[in-house]
């Protein structure tokens, strides 16, 4: 052990010695390399994580440049994915850490194959969707997993343990929804290190086998407005759950849970149909209206509109035609970073 990098962590005694051997032991997957990602996996690197795996489906751009502590100007011009520049960096941070880069998306069969081998998985995610896929994969596995989310200056997570905790899935009506995305009404650096300054502190207890010393509950707080909450989260577990309960069935897993994508020949569009089925149109443009640079169109049947080169339409069923690209994954990173 190299107890000089480590020896002022080791000095704090819910750590110790004992602790940080089972930091070198650990492996955490993290999936999405942004904001929340970026900072954590520095964050686990300079702890002294023994592996890390990161798997995001992005390159790097100059907006993410605010608050992607981890990425630089060279890597902007240079359109490098999130994962690959990641793990370039972390790796000059601390190269005793095994750092694994996955370029795409948090997929059912990669994560198949990789949670069973992890100790820990840290949400730094942009959408629901893949949040549920992990909330399922984890009790699943019997994995803890940290959940974590951002927009403007409201942040909120917590920590997940199979059997012990209510799952994301039962505190959905808890958590905030309302199609707002940092495309739409903007973030603050601040609130970003605020949520992953909560998730590492929760994933050293994790790793390190203080268990009795986790939150146990549901953290949300809004730093512009100076608002924090905290909720006892243990009587918010529901009994009929399908992902946690006794009749759970992982509904998440499922390839009818997933947003499918379909390529328009000729039409140089991609259609994209979420598991929803019926969208507040009202809702999506208020959020969108947010956003000075988006011209919007709207009548009862649908929303459009434009951003950059592309032309996004959105109907009532949900449905959404993603115009300017052939590109299936271009199509859904545009889906989420607008529609949530």
């Amino acid at each position: 052990m190299e107890t000089n990098r480590y020896h002022r962590q080791i000095l704090f005694a819910p750590i110790g010695e004992a602790g940080q051997e089972k930091l070198i032991r650990s492996h955490v997957l993290i999936v999405g390399a942004g904001a929340l990602g970026s900072s954590s996996a520095e964050a686990l690197t300079r702890a002294g994580v023994g592996q890390l795996t990161i798997i995001d489906r992005d390159y790097v751009e100059e907006s993410n440049l605010q608050r992607q502590q981890l990425f630089s100007e060279a890597d902007m011009k240079q359109k490098m994915p999130k994962a690959v520049a990641a793990k370039q960096r972390l790796s000059e941070v601390n190269s005793h850490v095994k750092i694994d880069a996955i370029v795409g998306d948090a997929e059912i069969d990669i994560l198949r194959e990789i949670v069973p081998e992890t100790d820990l998985i840290i949400d730094a995610t942009d959408n629901f969707e893949t949040r549920l896929l992990l909330n399922d994969i984890a009790q699943k596995y019997q994995k803890p997993w940290i959940y974590g989310a951002v927009v403007a200056s409201y942040g909120v997570t917590f920590t997940v343990l199979p059997d012990k905790t209510p799952c994301l899935q039962c505190l959905q009506e808890y958590i905030p929804a309302n199609g707002a995305t940092c495309d739409s009404v903007g973030i603050i650096q601040p609130v970003v290190q605020k949520v992953v300054s909560q998730q590492i502190t929760e994933a050293l207890k994790l790793l390190t086998g203080n268990e009795a010393a986790l939150s146990g509950k549901l953290i949300s707080f809004d730093l512009w407005k100076n608002e924090h909450t905290e909720m006892e989260a243990e009587a918010l577990r529901k009994p009929d759950c399908p992902s946690c309960s006794s009749k759970r069935s992982y509904p998440n897993l499922a390839y009818d849970s997933r947003l499918k994508t379909a390529v328009l020949c000729g039409r140089n569009t991609v259609q994209l149909r979420p598991q929803r089925k019926q969208t507040d149109l009202d809702e999506v443009a208020k959020e969108l209206k947010k956003n000075k640079q988006i011209k919007l169109f709207e009548n009862p049947y649908l929303l459009s509109f434009e951003v950059d080169s592309f032309r996004i339409v959105l109907f009532q069923d949900g449905r959404t035609l993603v115009h300017g690209t052939m590109d299936s994954i271009e199509a859904k990173n545009i889906y989420h970073r607008y529609l949530g």
